[in-house]
């Protein structure tokens, strides 16, 4: 190529990176909100990416093997919004961009998955983008272990800013990725040295570099303005057997003469005076959300690439087994094996059968040896408590940096990082990912759990210790507030079974929901089984429902009992009947599903004339909307305590002859 042809090549990709500058500047304007700071910073290295290394196809967003591209910065947002328009996606259009931040739009505040083809995870809350990033690195391996490098084989790009790296989910995602050696997962730091509050040394002094290599990555440094020194830096992370960071040294908005380089441009429109003086500072004379057509056409060209690699891939998809296909589309599909019902089904007549009393973290382990031998794509894990949360089965080998033909990952002390690597596996949309905590330390994953249900990924989180049940490690492990808090969560199906049948089916439940997440709330402690006569029917799909009729007439007293708390409502159902007192226990396994059910179902379930009462080992906050203001509701109104599980029961009032009590004196 002479001198002149390289020169004009390098003009316009340099327009090109200047088009993203301009539509992120003037929608932010038109918006009168956002950041465009970091647009404009990472324009450059992201002109570099999209046109010289991203495989993708705008005419096909969800290609199995297409690279994936996470702004973690998600603040940033107009940065992917214009590329995903340039490049030619259906979304967002010109007008689309216009209406940046707007009701009904779907160029949100921050990306939001669903919205926007192209925008493959929710992010904003920093950290998440980078620590759901490494879930898709790992699906990526694990895909390429079952189908080969010609069906899936591509890498997973991330743009993080200083506030990612700052979060501490950020150091767990690092240490993992380090520890699989997730060498398809490269990460592009903007480092601006810029925060909201000013320069980053205000609060930060770290070496992010050396905190990378000692993690186990390969890492480099470049001028993040400079697009040839950008394009070594990517190539060589490409061929690196690690995991890769490139710090991009760049100029938070860059090309606005006045206030580039300051926190004035992170987070507030630049107003109308410097970005005229940014037009004049990059040559661009185009008008508002008008991109000359040499440079559309650029992008456009950039995008059209895709279509031919994606061509390939369907050629050498269509030459596999027809079962493999079948399989393969089954789960981008988000369909379960044919066999799954019948399997469930016989297992729960085995239980009905043959009656085991067992804490229900066990029945959860004794449902997945069934789940796991007919689901092949669940993919197991637990935040170092497998032998407490028996979330490992027969079927479920360990995952290592060496291996992933396996199907059990062991996440480490990183709750956080657990359950975002489970967004990104669930995003990655060829496997089922489950895993395992303590139920308090949701608090630690609570984030993560949040954007799998604004996303609607199907991610199932086996909480077990869920109560003062657990015992003598005392208050600092007894969740008290934590199940309730969860069911106020949208879109998520909080599950409490009772025994080793509705665990059962609480799981067929949770697999079941495409677009939810599932949270299994499961006991230490022993629990006798409750239900002895088998059904087809999956009694938990309504949530609550009649588990012990009354005896002797209508029911007077109705008493709404959950997970290990059922058995102490069965046993004071049996001292009001003896009494003469028509007393129905039911069982609720999940107030979400039983709040989507009808008014008629739900009179049926809780008549207005009878008194209710409720009994849970968790805050009685929240159960005066099935007992009413008159019910009774016996739960804990303080944290717990060290000691042994019965005499907490007993020291707290959570006993059939404190529920009888408290029933009585109403009656």
């Amino acid at each position: 190529m002479s001198d002149i042809s390289l020169q004009a090549e390098n003009d316009l990709e340099q327009k090109m990176a200047n088009a993203i500058r301009a539509l992120s500047m003037d929608a932010i304007q038109k918006a009168n909100s956002g950041h465009p700071g970091m647009p404009m910073g990472m324009a450059d290295v992201a002109t570099v990416l999209f046109s010289k290394f991203m495989n993708f196809d705008p005419a096909w967003p969800t290609w199995p093997n297409r690279d994936r591209f996470v702004l973690s910065a998600g603040h940033g947002s107009m940065l992917i919004y214009s590329l995903l328009h340039l490049t030619g996606y259906e979304n967002p259009t010109m007008e689309d961009i216009k209406n940046f931040r707007q009701l009904h739009s779907p160029t949100a505040g921050h990306p939001e998955f669903g919205e926007c083809p192209g925008v493959e995870t929710t992010t904003g809350p920093l950290g998440q983008g980078l620590a759901t990033s490494v879930g898709m690195a790992i699906g990526e391996r694990l895909s390429n272990s079952e189908y080969g490098d010609d069906i899936t084989n591509h890498h997973t790009y991330v743009l993080a800013g200083d506030g990612c790296l700052m979060e501490g989910v950020s150091q767990e995602a690092i240490s993992l990725a380090g520890h699989l050696n997730l060498s398809k997962m490269i990460v592009l730091w903007d480092d601006n040295s810029i925060s909201i509050d000013g320069s980053i040394d205000l609060s930060s002094s770290e070496d992010m570099m050396a905190r990378f290599e000692a993690a186990g990555w390969h890492v480099q440094a470049v001028d993040g303005h400079d697009m040839e020194a950008i394009e070594v830096a990517i190539g060589l992370a490409k061929e690196a057997d690690k995991p890769s960071m490139i710090a991009c040294r760049t100029t938070i908005g860059y090309g606005a003469p006045n206030k580039q380089g300051t926190s004035a441009t992170h987070g507030a429109p630049l107003g109308d005076d410097e970005i005229a003086a940014a037009r004049a500072f990059l040559g661009w004379d185009a008008e508002p959300f008008v991109v000359p057509e040499d440079v559309l056409n650029a992008w456009r060209a950039v995008g059209a690439k895709g279509a031919s690699a994606s061509a390939a891939w369907k050629d050498k998809f269509g030459a596999l087994d027809q079962f493999v296909k079948e399989d393969f589309d089954r789960r981008q599909n988000k369909d379960l094996p044919a066999g799954f019902t019948t399997a469930i089904n016989e297992y729960k007549a085995q239980l009905a059968a043959e009656p085991v009393k067992v804490a229900t973290r066990k029945a959860s382990q004794m449902a997945l040896e069934v789940i796991n031998g007919v689901v092949p794509e669940t993919i197991g894990g637990s935040a170092d408590l497998t032998g407490s949360n028996l979330t490992k089965t027969s079927q479920t080998e360990g995952i290592t940096a060496d291996d992933f033909s396996g199907r059990y990952m062991y996440y480490g002390i990183r709750e956080f990082e657990m359950c975002a690597a489970m967004n990104g596996l669930a995003l990655y949309n060829q496997h089922i990912p489950y895993g395992g905590t303590f139920m308090v330390f949701t608090d630690y994953a609570r984030p993560a759990i949040r954007l799998a249900a604004l996303m609607k990924q199907r991610a199932i989180y086996v909480m077990t210790h869920d109560s003062i049940g657990l015992g003598e490690d005392g208050p600092t492990h007894q969740p008290v507030e934590h199940v309730m808090s969860l069911r106020t969560m949208p879109n998520v199906n909080v599950f409490r079974p009772c025994d080793a049948v509705e665990t059962a089916e609480c799981w067929a439940l949770s697999l079941e929901a495409k677009e939810t997440p599932s949270i299994l709330s499961l006991t230490r402690q022993g629990l006798i089984q409750q239900r002895t006569t088998h059904t087809d029917e999956n009694l938990c799909a309504k949530g609550g429902y009649v588990l012990h009729e009354a005896e002797g007439g209508e029911a007077k007293v109705v008493l709404i009992a959950t997970g290990s708390e059922v058995e102490i409502a069965a046993a004071a159902r049996d001292t009001l009947q003896a009494d003469g007192v028509p007393t129905r226990v039911v069982s609720m396994p999940c107030t979400d599903l039983f709040d989507q059910q009808d008014a008629a179902y739900k009179a049926e379930v809780l008549p207005v004339a009878a008194l209710k009462a409720s009994i849970e080992a968790g805050t009685t906050f929240g159960w005066e909307r099935y007992t009413g203001l008159d019910g009774v509701n016996i739960g804990m109104t303080t944290f717990g305590a060290s000691a042994p599980a019965d005499e907490l029961y007993e020291h707290f009032g959570i006993t059939a002859d404190a529920l009888v009590a408290a029933v009585r004196e109403k009656l």
